[in-house]
């Protein structure tokens, strides 16, 4: 028996076939339309229903570019169940290369919205209604705001046995078990029991290999554990790729200033080393921003002009730190040193305070 028709926005995908969708969102003030792009690529096999969405905040573009190059794996066509693909899901903010919506609202911050509310409410309601409720599985694609760097990391609440195990199967070298936030597509995913992890890589506004290529990866490697795709042809032992930070902190300026960054992304660090030096513009004074904590920096200011209070570097905590190394390591060994150099140090525990 043929398997029925995936039903999304008013419109069928017969089984075996994909289709983009357009879901009318809104209109500028110039009557122009405005649509959230989605593609349904419908398997011809029963499976779970996935949904791998981007540019909840409209400046940040990887997510686009991994959903891009998913879409063009060859793979696809042995996929068993759905895949759902919303590459640009605040199309305002990706209009205008801007994290908001035009009201300045967090559109991850207004699930799960209202049909008569504001702009980013009924954004997040038709989003919702209309896509986000049809899917057994989420993966939820950002970066780093503008002029920070993140990490490749999962972020995720690990108490639901499924949401552990695709967030384990992503391959990302740290797994942060972060708390739900109010208002976010992930608080609500996990109100009504969907598994949902969020990948966060590089900086707003940034297109970095690196980053990419491990989303595309990730994401490749949840389907197979989900079955959606047949299973890699290996009988080499795959070694764990992730350590569980349960904890993590930022670093904050204590004065303004011009910052001269010492420590580096990935990089290990002990509670009291010094991670940058901040000083005026004369060179008078120089105050050093130290460690508060021991861990591995996953995220970092890139912008050398500070102020007070600012975050600067964000460090997760591990209770077992050479675990977290060999998942670091592991990372590393599977990328090309070439293209990870300027991101990633190939040896992050070397450059040690003297």
């Amino acid at each position: 028996m043929a398997r029925a028709p995936f039903k999304i926005a008013g419109e069928e995908i017969p089984a075996g076939t994909r289709k983009t969708v357009e879901v009318p969102v809104a209109k500028l003030y110039t009557h122009t339309p405005l649509h959230i792009p989605v593609e349904v690529v419908h398997g011809r096999r029963e499976g779970p229903v996935l949904l791998v969405c981007a540019a909840i905040h409209g400046d940040e573009i990887n997510g686009v570019e991994i959903i891009r190059r998913v879409l063009r794996y060859g793979a696809l066509r042995h996929l068993r169940g759905t895949l759902i693909a919303v590459p640009i899901v605040n199309v305002f903010g990706f209009v205008q290369r801007t994290r908001y919506l035009p009201d300045r609202r967090d559109l991850n911050r207004c699930f799960p919205g209202s049909e008569s509310g504001t702009l980013g409410g009924r954004i997040a309601y038709l989003f919702r209604t209309q896509i986000m409720e049809n899917v057994t599985h989420i993966i939820d694609l950002h970066t780093g705001a503008i002029h920070r760097f993140n990490l490749p990391q999962i972020r995720a609440e690990l108490k639901n046995p499924e949401t552990i195990r695709i967030a384990e199967a992503f391959g990302a070298p740290i797994i942060l078990n972060a708390s739900l936030r109010e208002g976010t597509l992930r608080e609500y995913a996990d109100s009504l029991d969907i598994p949902v992890i969020t990948y966060e890589g590089g900086e707003a506004l940034r297109f970095d290999d690196v980053i990419i290529s491990s989303g595309v990866r990730g994401i490749i490697r949840v389907m197979r554990a989900l079955e959606m795709l047949p299973p890699k042809a290996s009988r080499i032992k795959v070694t764990k790729r992730s350590e569980v930070a349960a904890t993590s902190t930022w670093v904050r300026a204590d004065i303004d200033g011009i910052m001269r960054p010492i420590v580096r992304l990935g990089q290990r660090v002990r509670k009291g080393q010094k991670l940058a030096v901040i000083a005026d513009p004369f060179g008078e004074t120089e105050t050093a921003l130290t460690a508060s904590v021991s861990g591995i920096v996953i995220g970092m200011n890139n912008l050398p002009l500070v102020n007070e209070g600012e975050a600067i570097y964000h460090i997760a905590r591990f209770d077992e730190i050479a675990e977290a190394e060999k998942a670091m390591d592991y990372f590393r060994s599977k990328l090309d040193p070439e293209v990870t150099e300027a991101v990633l140090p190939v040896h992050p525990w070397d450059d040690q305070q003297k």
